[in-house]
């Protein structure tokens, strides 16, 4: 990811958030907030679960990352921040991304049945990963 490297370089952001984020783009899967904390704190000793936390919040806040949040209040931290929709695995927790096209009329039915008013719709299917469906 040499160009994600230069296009962080160009942001302008403190070197806490460059870590930050450069752990976010750099990952394989979608980290929790302890995740990136530890990854950043292999980066740069010094930092501290405040700034990354903080970090996060900013970098989410300015449209760099994006953050899918959960039910129970955990949230992991993604670098794709087009629309997009996820899969979760109910056992080892394993989420991954989906690009699916959302037909209009979904979004209308999902209104309807709601009474919102539509700003986004995102699907997350849940159940089991390939993995563990082998178990």
């Amino acid at each position: 990811m040499k160009n994600a490297n230069t296009d962080i370089e160009s942001l302008g952001l403190t070197k806490q958030r460059k870590v930050v984020l450069r752990v976010i783009r750099e990952a394989e899967k979608h980290l929790t907030a302890n995740e990136v904390f530890e990854n950043a704190k292999a980066l740069l000793p010094t930092i501290s679960f405040a700034t990354v936390y903080n970090s996060l919040r900013y970098l989410k806040d300015n449209g760099h990352i994006g953050e899918i949040q959960f039910g129970n209040g955990a949230s992991r931290y993604d670098r794709m921040t087009s629309r997009h929709d996820h899969a979760l695995c109910n056992d080892c927790g394993k989420l991954v991304d989906m690009e699916l096209e959302m037909p209009a009329e979904l979004i209308e039915l999902a209104a309807k049945y709601s009474k919102f008013k539509p700003e986004s719709l995102e699907l997350t299917l849940r159940g089991l990963c390939p993995d563990c469906n082998e178990k």
